[in-house]
């Protein structure tokens, strides 16, 4: 029975840092996603680390079945929407407590010649 396998999204912080992955005449993209493989690519390709040298960087490959590969793809699509949506709030937050309906232009900061009430209370008292 074939198997999945896809190259590790990419992401430093994790240590996932292969682009492209030649072996068995074929060459795996991360950017292509999915791949439909035999069971002894998948069984090798499960053993490759993202470090060659290093039996303790990340496993390169993700290898499962079309179901587990669904569950994945749809928990990954769900995250990236949670963090699309995460960003829209603060915008629209600050935009309400500055009073602002529209986006802000340099005509909405402060003038940097002008003191503040405290420094200039502070320099009077001087």
């Amino acid at each position: 029975m074939a198997k999945l396998v896809r190259l590790k999204p990419l992401d430093r912080k994790k240590g996932h840092v292969i682009h492209r992955y030649t072996t068995f005449q074929t060459t795996f993209e991360e950017s292509k996603g999915w791949y439909r493989v035999p069971d002894h690519v998948a069984a090798y390709l499960a053993t490759v680390h993202q470090l060659a040298d290093d039996e303790d960087s990340p496993l390169a490959f993700d290898v499962c079945t079309r179901e587990e590969a669904q569950r994945i793809d749809a928990a990954e699509k769900k995250k990236a929407e949670e963090r699309a949506l995460a960003a829209e709030p603060n915008v629209a937050m600050a935009r309400d407590v500055a009073g602002l309906g529209a986006d802000l232009t340099t005509a909405d900061l402060r003038d940097p010649n002008r003191r503040s009430r405290s420094t200039a209370a502070a320099g009077r008292r001087a």
